[in-house]
């Protein structure tokens, strides 16, 4: 199934990145605490939103950091995403 998110809204996916201690050891998932990074998925096409003009910065591929509450979580074809307003992005992570 392919999403298309309307207006401000993008879909992304949390990523799965193995934490590591400073002494070596792996973290299993369930010891870490909830990741806020993730991959865009899908981009809304902005528009008109409240009478404000929005336009939007993400691009899919993008990797985010987002707000830790933010949104609503969904299983699609058992993957999970996350649909998000852009506004709950706080950075573009660049490596």
């Amino acid at each position: 199934m392919k999403l298309k998110p309307l207006f401000d809204k993008v879909v992304v996916k949390k990523t799965e990145e193995k934490e590591q201690t400073v002494g070596g050891i792996f973290l299993p998932t369930a010891a870490q605490e909830k990741q806020e990074v993730a991959v865009v998925a899908a981009v809304g096409e902005g528009g008109l939103i409240d009478g404000k003009e929005v336009k939007m910065i993400v691009s899919v591929g993008d990797k985010v950091l987002y707000s830790k509450y933010a949104g609503s979580t969904f299983k699609i074809d058992g993957e999970e995403v996350t649909v998000i307003k852009q506004s709950d992005i706080l950075a573009i992570v660049e490596e």
